[in-house]
């Protein structure tokens, strides 16, 4: 971008920055966060709390259905919500679909702390007189800040990054502009201006949590306690509560549903004999499991150097990683695309340039569980091969990696589900004549052809349950084992990557 800004002059960036158009995107954009990052909190907050502390009947079905929108990508929920009500448009609707899709980001990180936090906190407050409101307010919420600020800092990046969903009901952001713009006249130099506009949002907002985390510190000093918490009777509240609930699962899970079962039993048993299905279908897998291998490969050294040699270096190469993947995937994927076409033209459309961009972008979905796996791999071990006469390399590879290897395969099912999900940086960088579910999907959906895009709506949403299902019972187990367990010394807060 700042070659681009460069080679055009100051006198033309600033014309195509300084202009109206910027100006209703900045707007859009602004507005979307500002309005759609609070509604997740809410949501999130208060689905994790009726989990976690109150005698909500059915809390552990209503846990997992809280958590399952995160299966669904948000440009499918989406193309459900216009096949159900077309006249769907403007901020309105964009904040309805954005925060039906994301706020699963926020719940379940909020669960988790919740889980963990001692429920001696609340009980000591309690005694004091306290009741159930100016308890939660004024002593679970503030212990709640790390996970609530991370969970609203992924809402917002990815309502800078979405594309589809927003595409689909013509409202308008940077993300669509520049999409816009690239497909219709090709023109580097008015994207890479709108993109810089949109990467000075992502700074903005990751300075902005910083920020708000500030410097507290929030683990015990003592062992605390194990004790379950005493959950609050909702008495009168129940029906409110269930009613609530059900209309958020119906609203985030339901239409979704329905509609695609809709669209698949109006196609029939046709729109299973696409010929470009099953092409499509093996084109992802291996788009995804290419692009998980060379992420991993490159999160492999980064994560080693982060456990085993920390320092500046290692953690400025982890900083930068976590910041480069909080762009989105138009930005990064317009860069390439300028790059390869200026200074490496044989790189352009081809499925390298491709699985380079997915490394970049979701290297931290790599990095995080390697780290895990590569700090519980005791160094001691491969100390002791080496005594015994083994190489280093060798040491390595016969010790430290079979310990790793669970950890290494969490963090390929991770990239590769990611990867079957993306669409932007996909439609940008794909060869010619390849095609993901995600993009092959968006062709058809654009064309209105609804009942040709169900099969491949239902293929993705298929690819990302698994996951999803293990995040959600990672993040309760997990927390209940720590809960269980008691805490570690008190610790500085975590760092933004951290926290996210």
């Amino acid at each position: 971008m700042v070659t681009t800004a460069a080679q055009i002059g100051w006198a033309e960036s600033a014309a195509l920055i300084f202009r109206p158009r910027v100006g209703e995107l900045l707007t859009n954009t602004v507005l979307l966060v500002a309005i759609t990052v609070p509604l997740c909190a809410v949501i999130g907050v208060g689905g994790a709390w009726l989990v976690e502390r109150t005698s909500l009947a059915g809390a552990g079905a209503w846990g997992a259905v809280l958590a399952m929108p995160l299966a669904i990508p948000a440009f499918v929920n989406s193309y459900a919500w216009v096949s159900a009500v077309p006249s769907l448009a403007g901020l309105g609707s964009g904040v309805l679909l954005a925060t039906l899709s994301y706020f699963p980001l926020v719940y379940l990180p909020v669960r988790a702390a919740l889980a963990r936090l001692d429920p001696a906190l609340e009980q000591a407050a309690a005694s004091l007189g306290r009741g159930p409101v100016r308890v939660f307010f004024g002593t679970v919420l503030p212990q709640l800040r790390l996970a609530l600020l991370g969970g609203a800092l992924l809402v917002g990046l990815h309502l800078l990054s979405e594309y589809g969903a927003f595409a689909l009901i013509r409202f308008d952001t940077f993300t669509t502009a520049i999409m816009d713009q690239y497909r219709s006249t090709f023109n580097g130099s008015a994207g890479s201006m709108l993109s810089g506009v949109l990467m000075l949002l992502c700074f903005a907002l990751l300075l902005l949590e910083s920020r708000a985390r500030g410097r507290a510190r929030y683990a015990r000093i003592g062992s605390g306690t194990a004790a379950p918490p005493r959950r609050i009777r909702l008495r009168g509240w129940q029906l409110p509560a269930q009613v609530g609930l059900l209309a958020l699962g119906i609203a985030a899970l339901g239409v979704p549903a329905v509609v695609i079962g809709g669209w698949l039993a109006y196609g029939g048993g046709t729109v299973w004999m696409a010929p470009d299905l099953v092409p499509t279908l093996l084109q992802t897998l291996g788009l995804a499991l290419g692009g998980g291998l060379v992420t991993v490969i490159a999160a492999f050294p980064l994560s080693w150097l982060a456990v085993r040699h920390p320092g500046p270096f290692s953690r400025l190469l982890e900083r930068t990683n976590y910041i480069t993947s909080s762009m989105p995937g138009i930005v990064l994927a317009l860069a390439l695309v300028t790059v390869s076409l200026f200074f490496v033209p044989a790189l352009y459309q081809t499925t390298a340039l491709l699985l380079l961009a997915y490394a970049l972008l979701f290297l931290p979905r790599a990095l995080v569980p390697l780290q895990a796996g590569i700090a519980q791999a005791p160094q001691s071990l491969e100390e002791a091969a080496q005594a015994l006469g083994r190489r280093p390399l060798r040491a390595f590879f016969g010790v430290t990696l079979r310990l790793v290897a669970p950890a290494t395969a969490a963090a390929l099912a991770m990239v590769f589900l990611a990867v079957a999900g993306e669409l932007t940086a996909t439609l940008l960088l794909s060869p010619i004549g390849v095609q993901t579910l995600a993009t092959r999907f968006w062709s058809l959906s654009s064309e209105i052809d609804f009942a040709g895009a169900a099969p491949y709506a239902t293929l993705l949403i298929l690819l990302s349950a698994p996951m999803t299902y293990l995040l959600f019972r990672q993040s309760t187990v997990l927390s209940r084992a720590d809960a269980s367990a008691g805490p570690a010394p008190a610790t500085s807060a975590p760092t933004t990557a951290e926290t996210a």
